[in-house]
């Protein structure tokens, strides 16, 4: 597991702001809870997010718990556009890092309105550069800003519909 994903020490806890932790620690937490996800296959989200807050000291924080269970909700909307743009590549092949580090990023950008495109891909590729493989950042950078066009052309809307739509058709949806 990459170091530093779940860093908790009263050295950051200090850099607490009036609403929470800083958005770039929350985007670190949930990317580590999401990459717990990926190995804690026998339970459930909401099992993993309390254990895991309890156990490492997680702040309580808005953002955290929205985007966690925000990604965990619409995984397989997220996972069906990001593995449209990963040419070729299957999202279950993608490494859980890289596939939690877009997950996040593809989340923000679908559903959290106050969230600009270009912050969310900044994001994305420093989240990569400090915890995953070298090599990873440019595939990282390629997928995400692939979504974030397909999005600014097409609209949330229509690329949500559109999922929705093709995962109805292959069985896949939350509802099958």
């Amino acid at each position: 597991m990459p170091t530093g994903i779940f860093n908790t020490s009263a050295e950051k806890k200090g850099k607490l702001i009036m609403s929470g932790i800083k958005r770039k620690e929350a985007r670190e937490i949930v990317v580590g809870l999401l990459f717990e996800t990926e190995f804690k296959t026998e339970e459930n989200s909401k099992e993993i997010f309390a254990i895991s807050t309890e156990n490492r000291d997680i702040p309580e924080d808005e953002y955290v718990r929205e985007a966690y269970f925000g990604v965990c909700e619409n995984k397989e909307q997220i996972d069906a556009l990001i593995g449209a743009h990963s040419n070729g590549w299957k999202t279950h092949r993608l490494t859980r890092l890289s596939r939690s580090i877009m997950r996040l990023a593809t989340y923000e950008m679908l559903f959290c309105d106050d969230i600009p495109y270009s912050v969310s891909i900044n994001e994305a590729i420093e989240l990569t550069k400090k915890f995953d493989d070298p090599r990873a950042r440019s595939f990282v950078n390629g997928v995400i800003n692939s979504i974030k066009n397909d999005i600014a052309d097409r609209g949330k809307e229509q690329v949500i519909a559109a999922l929705e739509a093709q995962l109805a058709a292959s069985g896949e949806s939350k509802e099958s």
